[in-house]
């Protein structure tokens, strides 16, 4: 059943979209501290010391870390307490998803303070699509480096534009969403005009950001459409659909997602392809067992 939008609520056209976006803060620069870690983590030789140092320039940075170990490794008799130790037991692929998180979430908060929504939820979300997403594209070798994480990270930052650039017609969009538990993507159309994953995609564009992000953003939904990128958006659709299958995180979807039709997406075939079907057995197990350890590891970040 289709709910009516309060009269006062009506789309927006193309034209007061693209104004909207206009004001909208850009996308936070990871600051000198964190451009500093992530050279020294790109160093052959990397020193816990150094490591530790730049970390402990960043107060926020330094309380996630140590949140996040004590997290993932609760069964330690003693808890973490110095930086040096948790950089020993995370290592330097965890310290440096850590370093892209940190800066990206905490700016994004400051847009999302005017709507009533379950934001650490999302942000659990959102962050355990990036880690899925580097899961997947570490097992199937693709190529990104550290890109296949970001991307996953801000797939659904449309949701946050428009949280920021029409607040009323977000709280609407989601009011409706509750009662007629109707696809997202298609409640925003019929009141705002747009989905999230145009308006994320156009937002990406404004601000220069990579081809990768932008795709990921307009066609994490149907990534055998995003040319170029089809594997590695295909990577955040599958991390994205096994994320709500499991309900870790809210995406603010509240249509639920049972696991065949996970299992049952384009971005499957686009990721194994040809790949023999004890292969895919394999793959996809890894990936479920992955996922069970992800609770925990969000709890720690978000």
């Amino acid at each position: 059943m289709q709910a009516q939008a309060p009269d006062s609520i009506s789309k927006a056209s193309l034209k007061e979209i693209q104004s909207q976006l206009a004001r909208c803060p850009s996308l936070p620069s990871l600051g000198s501290i964190n451009k500093a870690l992530q050279g020294l983590l790109l160093m052959e030789t990397r020193y816990t010391a150094q490591i530790a140092e730049i970390i402990r320039r960043d107060p926020s940075l330094t309380a996630r870390l140590l949140r996040m170990v004590n997290s993932v490794y609760y069964g330690l008799t003693t808890p973490v307490n110095s930086i040096e130790e948790a950089v020993f037991y995370l290592g330097v692929r965890e310290i440096r998803q850590l370093v892209v998180v940190t800066p990206v979430i905490e700016d994004f908060q400051r847009l999302t303070r005017q709507c009533d929504f379950p934001w650490r939820e999302f942000w659990q979300h959102c962050i355990g699509t990036a880690l899925l997403t580097r899961e997947i594209a570490t097992a199937l070798q693709l190529p990104g480096e550290e890109s296949d994480y970001v991307a996953g990270l801000v797939h659904d930052i449309g949701k946050l534009v428009m949280a920021w650039s029409f607040p009323d017609h977000f709280a609407e969009i989601h009011r409706q969403s509750v009662q007629t538990k109707r696809e997202l993507t298609e409640i925003e159309n019929e009141i705002l005009g747009m989905d999230h994953a145009e308006l994320g995609a156009l937002y990406l564009e404004r601000h220069r950001l990579p081809d990768l992000m932008i795709k990921t953003a307009r066609y994490h939904h149907q990534p055998e459409k995003a040319e170029g990128c089809e594997r590695i958006v295909a990577a955040v659709q599958v991390a994205d659909l096994l994320l709500r299958s499991e309900k870790m995180g809210f995406s603010g979807n509240y249509v639920e997602v049972s696991h065949d039709q996970c299992m049952a997406v384009s971005g499957w075939n686009l990721l194994l392809g040809d790949m023999q079907e004890m292969e895919r057995n394999i793959m996809q197990a890894s990936l479920m067992h992955k996922l069970q350890m992800m609770p925990r590891m969000l709890e720690g970040l978000v």
